[in-house]
């Protein structure tokens, strides 16, 4: 049985002849492609895959240019509107109505990828108080030292009240292509490559208020991972008979509720992956928040967390960077979406207390338990046995109390780290290459901290 299909991949081919989008608001892509590549084996090991560079302190935030933004200090700096350098109107075309906005911009010094990168996953942590919205756009440059346009990576608010958050389509420059949340290389068999790029935020509020969003964190992921259907085994590490605690939620449970953020179930995955992840830290939303859901069903936060991570353009809940703003804007919190390597790094994860939400596809053959195959589903990896097996809370069950899974570890290795797989019928599908959504507190302990400078995450 084949669960929710991903629009990415569903529209991948669509979007080939998809024409591109002028600044300063781009239209934008939905889909991720999948690349026809013969097969290809595991990686031969010369040096990293992936390159997550994130810009958070105050240092970083001097480093960038600035035009009509400060800085504002205290425990978890972040970038705000100062003085706004002019105005805009914008169009939502999910609200099929017109806004003026005054509005000011933050933009990274440019970044030199340690690994010339095929795809760009963007991602942020932000307020956005109502009144208020941002927008983050990547410029990457190529190996040929040509450069795409400015790419829309999403416009985003916490709310639904001033604008419906969105990804945009139809964003491309024949040589690379933004398919929902990813920025990817069109022919990576060519060799071209993105050697570089530069973020930019533009922070809008309301005109004639002294309103602002503020911006704790920008960053994003460039990988080169190579066409794989299998990866090399690891071995069980310093996690073996570690569990998390972490709250079980099932997705299915929801099913057929809210068809205006895709109807529950299947659908919700990584909303529901997200909502335990938060929970897991101590966090959750108020009565208040609450108080829309239909008091008839379980587990409202579920359903509040479809609700805020929905993309109105994607019309789902997937995209992974607006899950990860979604948990940032909870207390503390951070949230980032890179590739791991290895189960090796996620061992290193779950020693020192951070859970992982890992994305995978698979058919039912390829992972014992799971009773169910898929083209792209969100779980959480809360532990590991003492035999290294992974222990996963695995949204797509019947019941809450029927979540907590035991997988094989060297199946679950191979449907996350690939890149190439096949269906049921034989067919050449993508795999997310080792993709995951890490939550974790603004002000990590030692050990966490140590940990996520391993990996890239923090300086």
């Amino acid at each position: 049985m084949t669960r929710y299909a991903p629009r990415r991949t569903v529209l991948a081919a669509a979007l080939a002849v998809a024409a591109g989008a002028a600044a300063p608001l781009p239209a934008f892509a939905a889909g991720r492609p999948g690349t026809p590549d013969p097969q290809g084996a595991a990686h031969p090991g010369a040096g990293p895959l992936v390159d997550y560079h994130g810009w958070t302190g105050v240092a970083d935030w001097l480093a960038g240019s600035g035009q009509g933004t400060r800085i504002e200090p205290g425990a978890r700096p972040g970038v705000q509107i100062a003085v706004p350098i002019g105005t805009i109107d914008y169009r939502d075309p999910h609200l099929n109505k017109t806004s003026t906005w005054e509005y000011a911009t933050w933009t990274a010094p440019v970044h030199k990828l340690r690994v010339p990168a095929t795809e760009l996953i963007a991602s942020w942590n932000a307020h956005t108080p109502a009144g208020t919205w941002i927008a983050v756009e990547v410029r990457g440059t190529y190996s040929d030292k040509t450069r795409t346009p400015w790419y829309v990576m999403g416009r985003w608010a916490a709310g639904d009240q001033d604008i419906r958050r969105t990804s945009v389509d139809g964003q491309t420059d024949d040589k690379s292509t933004v398919y929902t949340d990813t920025l990817s290389v069109d022919s990576p068999a060519s060799g071209l490559r993105l050697v570089s790029y530069e973020l930019r935020v533009t922070l809008y509020r309301k005109p004639g208020t002294d309103l602002t969003p503020t911006v704790w964190r920008v960053g994003a992921m460039g990988s080169d991972i190579p066409d794989r259907y299998t990866v090399p085994a690891s071995k069980p590490g310093i996690a073996r008979g570690r569990e998390l605690a972490v709250p079980r939620y099932s997705q299915e449970i929801h099913k057929g509720q809210y068809p205006e953020y895709d109807n529950g179930g299947e659908a919700w995955c990584s909303p529901t992956s997200s909502q335990m992840i938060i929970e897991s830290w101590g966090r959750r939303p108020s009565p208040d928040d609450l108080a829309w859901v239909n008091p008839d069903y379980a587990d409202p936060q579920v359903c509040h967390a479809a609700r805020y991570t929905f993309d109105y353009q994607y019309e789902g809940c997937g995209n992974w960077p607006f899950n990860a703003a979604y948990a940032a804007t909870y207390h503390d919190l951070q949230g980032v979406v890179t590739r791991l390597h290895s189960l090796t790094d996620i061992e290193k994860l779950i020693h020192v207390g951070i859970p992982v939400i890992t994305s995978q596809s698979f058919i039912a053959s390829e992972l014992d338990g799971a009773g169910y195959g898929t083209s792209g589903h969100l779980m959480t990896v809360i532990g590991f046995t003492q035999s290294g097996d992974i222990i996963a809370n695995d949204p797509n069950s019947p019941t809450n109390a029927a979540v907590r899974h035991v997988y094989n570890r060297r199946q679950w290795e191979v449907i996350w780290l690939r890149t190439k797989r096949k269906d049921a019928s034989g067919k050449v599908k993508s795999g997310t290459g080792g993709v995951c959504y890490l939550y974790f507190p603004a002000h990590p302990t030692g050990p966490q901290k140590r940990a996520l400078r391993e990996l890239g995450i923090c300086a």
